[in-house]
């Protein structure tokens, strides 16, 4: 007889600061719907409870999104609502986005002592050091907890964070919808070129470390003339040292190209028209960029830390660099254009359906919450 599937909640205390509608969130924030859907694909049953300023209920693709009010004061867990909503639902395992809602944790765990409880890492970081015994509290309450990079535990490790009864996954942050496309049209669409065609999509700020991109592009000038980098970004901080850094390089002055920001779907299209993508990060919890880069089949040439590390298969895909190191950046740039081929984009997919499609990351879900469950069902009741 066939097991009946896992009943699982999904279950997200954000709150939008915009005051968007349920409908404008399930547009907006690409990865609420797509995380439910991945886990669906996978044949678990799944309802998502979604913070909210504005209450209502939308099913979508056989998944039921219910948007919530939390009280003026207090956590969400508390509202009449909700814990009646919960017993409706009666989950088997609840799968909380974000790991610093210890307070809300911390009360739901006491509203249902039996459920098991898994907590997916958003790009957290680690508390101040005043901070952390509530959190800490927190992600004791949990069975599990994922990361994108099983490396990334080792931070809340070390700060006694994360205790040894909490199991960790390694599931990365989300999906992409984006598909590969033909290149010359793409190009055609959005006018952007090069010998390699280099394609950023990120924050001009110190994490991304744009300058250190710009000096590993001009390191990689001599052995490739024909390079043209093209700059996708939102926020921009270091907008005026970039531009005085190209202004003072007549090369890069003709081979850097400043685009702001563009809409998501654009990026989709950039996307298919570039040969390599490129991205100097020094911490990223995930890398949407980079996930949807590898939905088109984009090559990424990528700094080495443990999250970009974790998604392109240590390297296998494309090629890492030392963050920071524009020395290495040149040289990584220079042999991955020299090994492009016309396969590389179909690998580069191949890559990504067999870790990062919706199929494979629901997959992932669906075993970490087959765990959590096994393990809270072999401890004693008066654990």
């Amino acid at each position: 007889m066939r097991a009946s599937p896992i009943n699982a909640l999904q279950l997200s205390f954000f709150t939008d600061a915009r005051r968007r509608t349920g409908e404008q969130l399930l547009v907006d924030w690409h990865s609420l719907v797509d995380v439910a859907e991945s886990a669906a694909t996978a044949g678990v049953r799944i309802n998502v409870i979604q913070a909210s300023h504005e209450p209502g209920h939308i099913e979508r693709n056989g998944v039921n999104y219910f948007f919530m009010a939390p009280p003026a004061t207090g956590s969400l867990v508390g509202s009449p609502g909700f814990i009646a909503r919960l017993n409706e639902l009666a989950p088997q395992v609840i799968h909380i986005h974000g790991l610093g809602f210890a307070r809300d944790v911390i009360a739901l765990r006491e509203v249902v002592p039996r459920t098991p409880l898994l907590l997916q890492d958003h790009a957290d970081r680690p508390p101040h050091f005043w901070r952390r015994s509530y959190w800490r509290r927190g992600i004791a309450a949990a069975n599990g907890v994922s990361f994108c990079a099983r490396e990334q535990a080792r931070e809340f490790s070390r700060r006694g964070l994360l205790p040894p009864h909490v199991e960790v996954f390694e599931i990365p942050e989300s999906t992409s919808r984006f598909t590969p496309g033909d290149r010359a049209a793409a190009r055609a669409a959005t006018g952007i070129g090069g010998d390699p065609c280099v394609l950023w999509v990120g924050h001009l700020d110190r994490n991304k470390d744009p300058l250190a991109v710009l000096a590993g592009v001009a390191a990689a000038l001599d052995e490739l003339p024909q390079l043209q980098l093209w700059c996708c970004f939102g926020t921009a901080p270091l907008f005026e040292e970039v531009r005085a850094r190209i202004d003072a390089d007549a090369r890069l002055r003709e081979r850097v190209h400043l685009l702001g920001r563009v809409r998501h779907e654009q990026v989709e299209m950039l996307m298919r028209a570039a040969d390599l993508f490129v991205l100097g990060s020094h911490r990223e919890g995930s890398s949407f960029s980079l996930i949807e880069a590898l939905a088109t089949g984009l090559t990424p040439v990528v700094s080495d830390i443990p999250s970009l590390r974790t998604l392109t298969s240590n390297g296998a895909i494309g090629a890492l660099w030392s963050p920071g190191n524009a020395r290495a950046l040149g040289t990584a740039l220079v042999h991955v254009t020299r090994t492009l081929s016309p396969a590389s984009r179909a690998q580069v997919r191949a890559h990504f359906d067999a870790c990062l499609s919706q199929r494979a990351i629901g997959e992932q879900l669906r075993a970490a919450y087959r765990a959590v469950i096994a393990a809270r069902e072999a401890t004693p009741m008066t654990a």
